[in-house]
């Protein structure tokens, strides 16, 4: 009898404790989710209250619709602008036609690998807030669960394992950067499911109705308008153990459809091969539409276009193992240059949205230096201007007397009011306007402070500045490697002291000259600078 208790007591062991062993304890960032285990027809993994009706499969658009009262259609929309990939069925265009009446539920799902998300998760948050705009729901889910086994598509090799500790901080800060850009959207407070004091054991109706689900929430919580929602898929996963998923999950899955994805032909035929917790992955992703469809009523799934593998596998699971309709799959491509390569990284490594990890400043500033040739398609891509304005925008490139970089600076704009809010865009431009050589804005410490982290710096003591030749002081701050060089530039106008133009050898720094009594700007031209802090 002992033995046998025994064996039944391994059984329960979680499936994730089992796929990532090291990875034990309770998720501390957002509130238990249980999956309703009452008698019924269902797989037991998939089993719910009475009081919430499966998901029908999508109604046909509302026939006699005026055109002049017809809410965009979020797929046309996405399409003219490039944002589409692939989409499972032409039936979700239709689908997309009636918002008022019904409204679907969206969701795109990011990993926790990172304290912040980067400008490639970016165009995922996008259509999802495009979706919001158009009378839809959106869900952002974050990966607790799948994020500790890692996805392996488009990548070479298996991601590095995240201890416990770090997955929760990387949730809890992605949560906080989601919430802030998706609850901008006129000016709402957002419905977040995670409150620490909260238990949700129930979902609400499937028409978009405030049920058990949305009631668990309380009002400080809500949106008024309930446009989006974040969830957490640990809350699900951390319950199942691996003989329900094999029984209930993975019988529905074909080894050779697994086989196929392109994900997983990729890795296999690499050196590296691919590891079976990372070969399972495509089911986790797969169950996590399948509990979404069942539970929530979410019926799209969003992704990059090297997630269709992911997607399609969540798809056929509802098809297979609910025997409906009704789940769509739409992905949008991949965040590339004109030239092919990837957009999104720097010297410095990924463009993040988290301020704590990149600045507004350097956000800004890598956006206004987008080259010509790709500016308008990121108009299009990652703004919501009107594709009458950026017509416009692109028509004005082609007059004689268009100012280089306009077109820029309205893209640099536009994106970093969406990520850092107006308070973000206004330090951005601040800073901007005061690394600018030749500006005739007044400087100040604080200034100056505030973007020390993106230029060089370094410190000096006060005697060691004050009465300087600043030939001297350019080359001993490294600004410059020698004197000729110094020297050299100043004759072509490039050398300046706190933006303003030195143009004599026998320029002296003054006290006047140091900031607040404490700081210095060197610039040499527009590019290279060096913060001089004084003590």
């Amino acid at each position: 009898m002992a033995a046998a208790a025994t064996a039944m007591a391994a059984s329960r062991t979680s499936f994730l404790q089992l796929l990532r062993p090291k990875l034990l304890g309770p998720s501390r960032t957002f509130s238990s989710f249980r999956c309703c285990r009452r008698p019924c027809t269902l797989p037991l993994l998939l089993r719910r209250s009475s009081s919430q009706p499966a998901p029908e499969t999508l109604e046909a658009p509302i026939q006699g619709l005026d055109s002049s009262t017809r809410t965009p259609n979020v797929v046309d929309i996405l399409q003219e602008r490039g944002l589409i990939e692939s989409i499972t069925s032409e039936n979700l265009r239709s689908a997309c036609s009636t918002p008022a009446a019904n409204p679907l539920k969206v969701y795109c799902g990011f990993d926790p690998t990172a304290e912040s998300l980067h400008l490639g998760n970016l165009l995922g948050i996008i259509v999802l807030s495009w979706f919001q705009r158009c009378g839809h729901q959106a869900f952002a889910l974050i990966g607790g669960a799948t994020g500790r086994v890692g996805d392996p598509s488009g990548k070479s090799l298996e991601r590095p394992e995240l201890d416990v500790e770090t997955v929760d901080k990387n949730s809890a800060s992605i949560k906080d950067l989601i919430s802030k850009i998706l609850g901008r959207r006129g000016g709402n407070e957002i419905a977040i499911a995670g409150s620490k004091n909260e238990t949700f054991l129930d979902i609400g109706d499937d028409k978009g109705g405030k049920g058990a689900f949305f009631d668990s929430i309380s009002e400080d919580n809500r949106s008024s308008d309930e446009s989006f929602m974040i969830l957490n898929n640990y809350d699900w996963w951390k319950d199942i153990t691996l003989l329900e998923f094999l029984r209930e999950v993975g019988r529905f899955a074909r080894v050779g459809t697994m086989m196929a994805k392109e994900s997983v032909k990729k890795r296999l035929v690499s050196e590296e091969g691919m590891s079976y917790t990372e070969f399972t992955y495509q089911l986790l992703q797969g169950y996590d539409f399948l509990y979404l469809f069942k539970n929530v009523g979410v019926n799209v799934q969003i992704g990059g276009s090297d997630q269709w593998g992911n997607i399609t596998a969540g798809t056929e699971l509802i098809r297979k193992i609910l025997q409906i309709e009704g789940a769509f799959g739409l992905t949008f491509p991949l965040l590339l240059k004109s030239d092919g390569t990837k957009f999104g990284k720097s010297e410095g490594g990924a463009i993040w949205l988290s301020a704590s990890m990149l600045s507004p400043y350097k956000f800004y500033q890598y956006f206004f230096a987008v080259p010509d040739v790709d500016v308008i398609r990121f108009l299009k891509i990652l703004t919501f201007l009107s594709m009458e304005e950026i017509r416009e925008l692109e028509e004005e490139m082609k007059k004689p007397g268009y100012v280089p970089n306009t077109v820029q600076r309205r893209l640099a704009e536009e994106v970093t009011r969406f990520v850092h809010g107006e308070d973000g865009l206004a330090d951005a431009l601040k800073a901007t306007e005061a690394l600018r050589p030749g500006a005739e804005t007044r400087l100040d410490a604080e200034t100056i402070e505030g973007i020390s982290e993106d230029v060089p710096s370094c410190s000096l003591a006060y005697y060691q500045v004050l009465n300087s030749s600043l030939i001297d002081l350019s080359v001993s701050t490294g600004l410059l490697s020698t004197k000729s060089a110094v020297r050299r530039l100043m004759k072509q106008g490039g050398l300046y002291l706190n933006n303003k133009r030195v143009d004599t050898e026998e320029k002296r720094v003054e006290e006047a000259d140091i900031i607040d009594g404490k700081i210095l700007l060197l610039s040499a031209g527009k590019k290279n600078k060096m913060v001089v802090r004084i003590s």
